[in-house]
């Protein structure tokens, strides 16, 4: 019954919000009464799935602290705080106290849910399924169930939002049948800018100054100091689907796919936005990688794992790869997507990196190129993830 009732309350504060209407927003969330949190048991948290239920891991130890059981096919994303993670099931988002560690009774249902963004303090979940976008603030999961300000775009797709600073709000545009841009609204969510130059829209990132990058099948779309401008992509179709951005770097690490009749494209590009210059510049890695491959390190460096089983370390002002770093043997990305293959979770100067293979997992130092550390898993590790600063 408890956790029915949480499960309840959170519901009525995202329906009290959509009765604002298809595109409007709820400007006063209700409160609901904080819980009280379990005493911290781990440290550093590093969450891993599998199939059955999820790994939380000791980030200072690398041991193996509790396995969580929890059936189907479900994903990974940092909250926003030093506690928790958000887990995507197929009935919504979850909050996992990773730190308890336990699943706890906080949930925003909805179907399909999608893209998990956290900038600014505001952690922003996109529900595929009914287009409702649901902002709290990242450090209020401490105290139960935040309060919630609920979006809901003009149709549902899968799509994604992010929260500004300055409370301005950017979303994608499209419907079940095809993406094409994005919109901008400012904090009171009147619409200030709109493009819609961005067919098959996916994903998104922010860089230096709060710069954001949206990505494109044909190049992306950077959005800065109130103005959306496009780049395109130096072969016709180039599609930009997944961005690793960086506080400290102006500049934007891409995928890079240019078939568009594949199957399974193995890019062995990657892509360097320049969001100071509107420029956009190919890297090649000589070997492949995939969605789960890319990360940022402390002082701006682009991190790609390749399937040569190395870390690819690239300076994105030189646009080269300045060095590798050996972790696992090589590999070879799976044809459905929801298969496990290795997986990157940067945290301060570390690289955790799945091996699915081994059921491992490795901490390793980005500075030395060393593994500091592994844990053995009794199954093959999925998503990988873990608790932010």
């Amino acid at each position: 019954m408890q956790f029915r009732k949480r499960f309840l309350a959170l519901s009525t504060v995202i329906a009290a919000a959509l009765v604002t209407g298809a595109c409007g927003t709820d400007q006063s969330p209700q409160e609901v009464e904080p819980a009280a949190q379990s005493p911290a048991s781990v440290s550093e948290a590093i969450v891993a799935t599998h199939d059955g239920g999820i790994y939380v891991i000791d980030g200072e130890t690398l041991e193996l602290v509790e396995d969580i059981e929890l059936e189907g096919f479900n994903r990974l994303n940092p909250a926003g705080d030093d506690r928790h993670v958000m887990v995507s099931k197929s009935d919504g988002f979850q909050v996992l106290d990773a730190a308890a560690p336990e699943l706890t009774d906080v949930e925003v249902p909805g179907p399909k849910p999608g893209h998990v963004v956290r900038h600014a303090g505001k952690t922003v979940l996109f529900s595929d399924g009914t287009g409702e976008v649901t902002t709290f603030d990242s450090h209020a999961l401490g105290d139960g169930e935040p309060e919630t300000e609920v979006y809901t775009a003009a149709e549902p797709h899968h799509g994604v939002a992010i929260e500004l600073e300055n409370g301005e709000f950017i979303v994608t545009l499209g419907n079940e049948e095809e993406r094409v841009g994005m919109m901008v609204l400012d904090e009171h969510r009147h619409e200030i800018a709109r493009s819609e130059e961005c067919p098959g829209v996916h994903g998104e990132a922010t860089a230096k100054d709060e710069v954001v990058v949206i990505g494109c099948e044909d190049g992306v779309l950077i959005y800065r100091d109130g103005e959306i401008t496009k780049v395109q992509s130096p072969t016709e179709y180039g599609r930009i689907g997944n961005q690793a951005g960086s506080d400290v770097s102006p500049i934007v690490l891409g995928d890079y796919k240019k078939d568009p009749d594949a199957e399974l494209e193995r890019p062995e590009q990657i892509s360097l936005i320049d969001t100071a210059a509107g420029s956009l510049e190919l890297v090649d890695l000589g070997t492949s990688y995939t969605f789960r491959s890319l990360a940022r390190g402390p002082e701006g460096e682009a991190l790609v794992l390749g399937t040569d089983g190395r870390i690819h370390v690239i300076d994105p002002v030189r646009a080269e790869v300045v060095r590798t770093i050996p972790v696992t043997g090589a590999w070879e990305e799976p044809l459905e997507w929801q298969q496990p293959r290795p997986a990157i979770f940067v945290r301060d100067g570390t690289a955790f990196v799945s091996d699915p293979n081994k059921k491992e997992i490795y901490a390793i130092d980005l500075a030395s190129g060393k593994n500091v550390g592994t844990v053995s898993l009794p199954e093959a590790p999925n998503e990988l993830s873990g608790v932010s600063h």
